[in-house]
């Protein structure tokens, strides 16, 4: 949906400052341009050939102090209680812990769910606690008018309360790396009740529209089946399949290699075998690899799809 979308209650307060701004330079700019012109018609030589000095006017001064002291004060008051507004949320809010990392966003809800897509009801506030794991990013919804950089070892908060149902782009707005352009995603927007079956009845996740689905999803996804959900997992923004480096090891010849692990804190020798795979994906904190990042979150994938991602994986030696 577009700039000019007013998907929650915190937008429409953020373009009527916007527009009360807007109206007020349109309204100045009128009356300095129109002094202007009344000054070079009144006073052009033609009908003053002899310069006359001209006395103050105390009145005009006061105008032109108190009219402006007014009209900044006016922006800053507005401009205050709707910064005030975005950053106090209710004490209903849903907390909801968004995590930027080289390329891609990831959304923990309260009961562990994470997922790739943020999930929202319309009509109920959500809490935003947003952090990175590695460089500085920007967490943008230009729809929802909610901007907040995520940065390591600080976790910044917004909140918003959706008012349309839709879905709507996440950017980010930092130059992190070299696939900043394909770090998006999107905030889908659904009815209460639909986001209740999902969150607390098992549904599956209320998915966009087709023509709004985002970047390589299981709609788009090419090769063979296991990469939608490698793709649907965001498993290929750190990882390659063809030996390329990422921020992730290549899947391309990991299986029967050696690496040097980080087990629970110890340094160690391990072969990359099935049982390392299903720990490396399932538990990812407790076996970590040497050169790399430690951003890689716990797989959340059914016994079929871990199934199918270690046969990936154990093909492409």
């Amino acid at each position: 949906m577009g700039w000019m979308t007013q998907a929650t209650t915190g937008a429409h307060r953020a373009d009527t400052l916007f527009l009360w701004i807007l109206a007020l330079a349109v309204l100045i700019l009128a009356i300095i341009t129109g002094a202007m012109v009344f000054f070079v018609v009144h006073y052009r030589r033609g009908r003053h050939p002899e310069a006359a000095q001209i006395e103050g006017h105390t009145v005009l001064e006061i105008i032109w102090t108190v009219v402006p002291l007014v009209v900044f004060v006016s922006i800053f008051y507005f401009g205050w209680t709707t910064y005030e507004y975005t950053r106090d949320a209710p004490a209903d809010a849903m907390l909801v812990r968004v995590i930027g990392r080289q390329w891609r966003w990831s959304f923990l809800y309260p009961d562990q769910k994470q997922t790739t897509t943020l999930y929202a009801a319309a009509g109920r506030p959500m809490r935003l606690e947003v952090r990175s794991l590695d460089v500085i990013h920007g967490f943008f919804i230009p729809a929802f008018r909610l901007k907040i950089d995520a940065m390591p070892d600080r976790i910044n908060q917004a909140w918003f309360k959706p008012t349309l149902v839709g879905s709507y782009d996440i950017q980010c707005t930092v130059i992190c790396g070299v696939d900043h352009s394909s770090m998006l995603a999107k905030a889908v927007v659904v009815p209460e009740e639909a986001f209740r079956r999902w969150y607390f009845g098992g549904e599956d996740a209320p998915a966009p529209k087709p023509d709004e689905a985002l970047g390589r999803t299981l709609a788009t996804a090419a090769g063979p089946p296991v990469m939608a959900v490698l793709n649907a997992r965001g498993c290929m923004a750190c990882h390659s399949a063809d030996g390329s480096v990422m921020v992730g090891p290549t899947f391309r010849g990991m299986f029967g290699s050696r690496v040097e692990v980080l087990d629970r804190g110890a340094s160690k020798a391990a072969v990359v075998d099935e049982a390392h795979l299903r720990r490396g994906i399932q538990d990812p904190a407790s076996l970590r690899w040497k050169g790399y990042p430690p951003v890689m979150p716990r797989g959340d994938l059914s016994p079929d799809e871990l199934d199918q991602v270690v046969a990936y994986i154990r093909s492409l030696r």
